[in-house]
């Protein structure tokens, strides 16, 4: 997975040689290196990592990021700061710290996925909040030239330890930006989406991720490797989550520990990082990308968690068109959509940079940052909100209609006769997630042309032509009516927009240098899948009784999207989403333990009452 290479200060962009050898030199002689253990409430001992300004003139804040994924390089070598916007903070004489968090790499103490926040711990008793605390205790006191001040940032997992950090109390803690964070593992993030497991990144990342280093390492080593480079084809012949565990062996402690948690039960439940964000203390900004393949839950769901359990908290959120961690790297485009201008760009400059240049530095104003800073595509521009979802909005809501359209009303024959729509789903041919062959997931296909899926009788299609701009702002609900002829299924749901047949992007454009066919192009903007059998509960799973009709709602994650005029916005239904997500047996088993002959075919029927609710903002 690409959180392997999220080294938070390590990220490339790309300058000339002659500006990075200068930039290069700049840090080496105006910064020096310290690295040292810092020790716990409870004995166990972090390795830490200081980039400390030699400059004495005035006093320094420090920026902080803590990591399970190594804050290398360890010894005399620097960490390349200079190829990265974080230079700016450089040329700002902040202190950088990375620590490599309990139980990862150099650092001592046992590891512990999504360690739960213990809002109740008593004296030696720690969690991810506590160590926090511990290292900025250590830190204020012992490092020379600093202020006081600190602030804490990270991307994916090292954003699940920025969302700890915000939660540990000290008064030193003055600004957190947690970026894509690692906030539920079950309902929304990396390895689950609605109860569906995400097997292709969650088997790509935990061989290497999860082997056991019982001491202080530098190096985790290699991850499995498999001779077959097509993945739709390697987990179709793999056939079982349980041979998918085989082939993983015994020592990966989490994947068997997600295999023996199948449904939402206290032991997930206490990994939802929201169950912890009361009564927060330091500014909060909150960093997503709205096509980011991992983690586009999180930020969404943290801010609004913050927001209803922590009013008083100066909570804002950011939402780029980024894939994972693209706000630190070139913005203006991702696969074949175009955003027309560096959006990363305007993200450090314009807000993250000044976010902890007036909280560390007391420099600047953020009297402009509103509460929400959220970047509409399709229409390709960053707008501004003081809640969010946005005060101003309409809800529309859409009804499938007999003739393969949607409609703002109820059709007439719904009400009078019913329809319905019906297609197999067939385990053995699983609708594929990208045309494409590869090896590992793509980022891209968060943005993917959908024509591939539309052409197939196992995926519905339903459309309508937009004769005025529409935007959609919000999360969108499925409401959907089915009947099956098995136990349980999925239900997959792809909001899309179809440009039209003589569509080109304005000539300019930074793009990714393919000359792809952009008219007619479906662009998927938002999808979401549901483990049926959880429908009305994520803890209680409930089997469907074969052919009897049965609602199924779900929530997609928030769009931030204009629908222009001369577009058609397309809704998508299907059973699978393969391999992205693992092959529901359709039977109502435990999955993770499910045999092949356990899987069977189903047919699945769409039912006239099926519509879907879409917020809709208002000028």
């Amino acid at each position: 997975m690409n959180k392997l290479l999220l080294l938070a200060a390590v990220v490339c962009f790309t300058f000339t040689s002659k500006a990075q050898n200068a930039d290069s030199s700049w840090f080496v002689n105006n910064y020096f290196k310290k690295e040292v253990y810092i020790t716990m409430r409870d004995g166990v001992k972090l390795f830490t990592s200081f980039y400390v300004p030699r400059d004495q003139t005035e006093k320094h804040p420090f920026l902080m990021m803590r990591t399970p994924y190594s804050c290398a390089p360890y010894g005399e070598k620097f960490a390349p700061v200079w190829y990265s916007y974080k230079f700016a903070y450089a040329k700002e004489n902040y202190i950088f710290v990375m620590q490599d968090v309990r139980g990862r790499y150099m650092s001592e103490g046992v590891f512990e996925d999504v360690r739960p926040f213990n809002a109740k711990k008593k004296g030696k008793e720690i969690d991810e909040a506590s160590d926090t605390y511990d290292a900025i205790e250590w830190m204020v006191k012992n490092i020379p030239g600093n202020n006081g001040n600190v602030g804490v940032t990270g991307t994916s997992y090292p954003g699940f330890y920025s969302t700890e950090a915000a939660l540990s109390g000290h008064p030193a803690l003055k600004a957190v930006s947690p970026q894509a964070p690692v906030t539920d593992w079950f309902v929304g993030d990396d390895f689950h989406h609605n109860g569906a497991f995400f097997q292709m990144d969650a088997f790509g990342f935990y061989p290497t991720f999860g082997k056991p280093h019982p001491v202080p390492t530098k190096d985790y080593g290699e991850g499995f490797e498999s001779s077959n480079k097509d993945n739709y084809d390697f987990f179709l012949k793999a056939g079982t989550l349980k041979n998918l565990s085989n082939m993983i062996g015994d020592s990966i402690k989490f994947w068997h520990e997600m295999m023996n948690h199948p449904n939402y039960d206290a032991w997930w439940q206490a990994r939802n990082a929201r169950v912890g964000l009361y009564n927060v203390k330091p500014a909060m900004l909150w960093v997503g990308g709205l096509f980011d393949a991992e983690d586009c839950w999180g930020a969404w769901n943290s801010f609004k968690a913050t927001e209803k359990q922590s009013p008083q908290t100066n909570n804002k959120i950011v939402m780029g068109p980024w894939y994972h961690g693209q706000w630190s790297r070139e913005g203006s485009f991702l696969g074949n959509a175009r955003f027309e201008s560096n959006t990363s760009d305007y993200f450090q400059k314009n807000i993250e940079i000044p976010f902890f240049q007036y909280y560390l530095k007391g420099k600047g104003s953020v009297s402009e940052l509103s509460k929400a800073t959220i970047f509409f595509t399709g229409e390709n521009k960053w707008k501004t909100f003081n809640q969010w979802p946005p005060e101003k909005f309409e809800v529309k809501t859409m009804y499938i209609d007999q003739h393969n359209l949607l409609r703002d009303s109820i059709p007439v024959a719904a009400v009078k006769d019913g329809y319905e729509y019906a297609y197999e789903s067939d385990p053995a041919h699983p609708v594929p997630y990208t045309e494409d062959v590869h090896n590992g997931r793509t980022r891209e296909y968060m943005t993917d042309d959908q024509r591939f899926a539309a052409r197939r009788p196992d995926v519905l299609s339903f459309t309508m032509d937009i004769k005025e701009d529409i935007t959609v702002a919000g999360p969108v609900m499925a409401h959907m009516l089915t009947s099956i002829s098995t136990t349980d299924a999925d239900f997959v749901v792809k909001i899309i927009d179809v440009f039209p047949d003589d569509f080109t992007y304005t000539s300019g454009t930074l793009n990714n240098g393919k000359n792809y066919p952009m008219g007619g192009y479906q662009l998927l903007v938002r999808g979401e899948i549901m483990r049926g059998k959880f429908r009305n509960s994520f803890s209680r799973p409930e089997a469907f009784e074969p052919g009897k009709p049965t609602p199924v709602k779900f929530e997609l994650p928030d769009i931030a999207h204009t629908f222009k005029k001369g577009h058609k916005l397309m809704i998508q239904i299907q059973s699978s989403w393969f391999p992205l997500a693992d092959m529901n047996p359709q039977k109502f088993v435990d999955i993770y333990k499910a045999d092949k002959s356990d899987f069977q075919k189903a047919t699945i029927k769409i039912l006239s009452g099926t519509f879907f609710v879409l917020p809709i903002l208002k000028d």
